[in-house]
């Protein structure tokens, strides 16, 4: 359950967006208190008066620009915790941002339930990259060695990669805000693309792709 005591800054420089999704952490998150930046001077600025409890930040920002400000918040707070939103489906970004010391990344292609999802892994000190990015990183590491990995949608490798994490058919249900009979029908249908016949063979598989860090779950 998330901490609705905490206070989050929502940085980006299209009021728009931030309307919308301060709308949807006030709503869904019942956060205490969601502050706004447009730009990463104001972010810093906000920063200096009071540490949030998160920091969601762009990328594409005016100068400077969102890596930039996480190399910032973090030589002045190491104990910051950023989640990059964005618009960009990137491997070298966020590869970027996680070595510059964010602890997620999510596209904003993501649906809502995944943004939330990740803002509460980061709260709880884990990492988190949004199952479509994730996807990509797995098959730029296979390479020819994919085996049907490319064949899966980024929800069955979402779901791929909550299995082999030990969550539950209700589990993942919960977390993703579906019915247990369409994660049972993922499941088997992922089986199907990996063409393995149970668990222990779909478990043997994703750890030699390397499926079980912490950053892609």
């Amino acid at each position: 359950m998330l901490d609705t005591q905490i206070s989050i800054l929502l940085v980006d420089d299209h009021a728009v967006v931030r309307a919308g999704y301060r709308h949807l952490l006030e709503t869904q998150g019942g956060f205490r208190q969601v502050l706004e930046a447009e730009n990463a001077q104001e972010a810093y600025a906000v920063c200096q008066k009071e540490l949030p409890g998160l920091v969601i930040c762009d990328i594409s920002m005016p100068e400077p620009v969102g890596l930039s400000l996480i190399q910032r918040i973090l030589g002045r707070w190491p104990e910051a915790k950023i989640l990059m939103f964005t618009m960009h489906n990137s491997i070298e970004l966020a590869r970027a941002c996680m070595e510059a010391g964010a602890k997620g990344y999510v596209t904003k292609s993501s649906r809502p339930e995944v943004l939330l999802r990740a803002i509460g892994e980061v709260l709880a000190g884990r990492t988190f990259i949004s199952a479509d990015l994730s996807r990509l990183m797995a098959l730029s590491r296979l390479r020819d060695n994919r085996n049907g990995l490319d064949e899966l949608s980024s929800r069955e490798f979402e779901v791929l990669c909550l299995l082999v994490a030990g969550q539950s058919t209700e589990q993942i249900a919960e977390l993703l805000f579906l019915s247990a009979k369409t994660i049972h029908n993922i499941h088997y249908q992922i089986k199907k693309k990996l063409q393995v016949s149970n668990d222990i063979e779909l478990t043997k598989l994703a750890i030699g792709w390397g499926l079980t860090s912490p950053s892609i779950l």
